[in-house]
């Protein structure tokens, strides 16, 4: 048993790894900044009381409005076909930024996506809706929130606080900007978004290769 461990670890792990990285069919090798050093999260806490911080993580960045359990449709797409296939990387998270007064909702929404996924990484923030609003002017999109502080948009943050994205020409040539990905479609999220985290984690992951090559000079 120890043995096909062994082999399944030096063999079967490095090919789906590769295949992971490797299957991203987008045009950028380097996904553009589309807003660069956005604001940390102001100390804002979940609902233990715990702060979180975008510094040093990638970070898929969400603003799910008053109604989360009557759009948990969005969670689940975004927990199925983005979060629960990275989620294992090391220095990932998913934070939510949700008005005060939501926490029932998030307690019960975890409670239920736990079910079927380690929800360890999926975290909850809690300010009023005049900080929700003022924060999210500072991202510079031109998406905006709805009445209920919401937009289905979600987004990639590096670990250097800038919001990725796309800016410049598609596979055909075309002009193309996309600042955020539709949580409401699932095939947004499998291919464009799914492409997108992958650059991202291809970047940091050569980084470290490069890194590591350097002090062994």
């Amino acid at each position: 048993m120890k043995k096909n461990i062994v082999l399944f670890s030096l063999f079967i792990l490095p090919i789906v790894a590769y295949l992971f990285f490797a299957s991203g069919v987008h045009n950028f090798t380097h996904l553009p900044t589309v807003t660069k050093s956005i604001p940390d999260l102001n100390n804002w806490k979940d609902e233990k009381g715990q702060q979180f911080s975008l510094e040093d993580k990638i970070t898929i960045l969400v603003f799910p409005g008053t109604k989360i359990l009557y759009n948990k449709g969005d969670a689940f797409n975004l927990n199925q076909k983005i979060y629960e296939k990275v989620m294992g990387f090391k220095d990932f998270q998913l934070i939510c930024v949700a008005p005060i007064g939501s926490e029932a909702q998030t307690v019960e929404l975890k409670e239920e996506l736990g079910r079927i996924c380690d929800m360890s990484k999926w975290n909850y923030v809690f300010a009023s809706p005049t900080e929700i609003k003022e924060y999210y002017n500072q991202l510079n999109l031109i998406g905006q929130l709805d009445e209920n502080l919401r937009t289905p948009n979600v987004f990639i943050v590096d670990k250097e606080r800038n919001l990725r994205g796309r800016k410049g020409k598609n596979k055909k040539g075309e002009p193309e900007y996309k600042e955020g990905y539709n949580s409401i479609s699932a095939a947004d999220l499998h291919n464009e978004m799914g492409d997108d985290i992958k650059i991202i984690l291809a970047e940091y992951r050569l980084a470290l290769k490069k890194n590591s090559a350097d002090r062994k000079k």
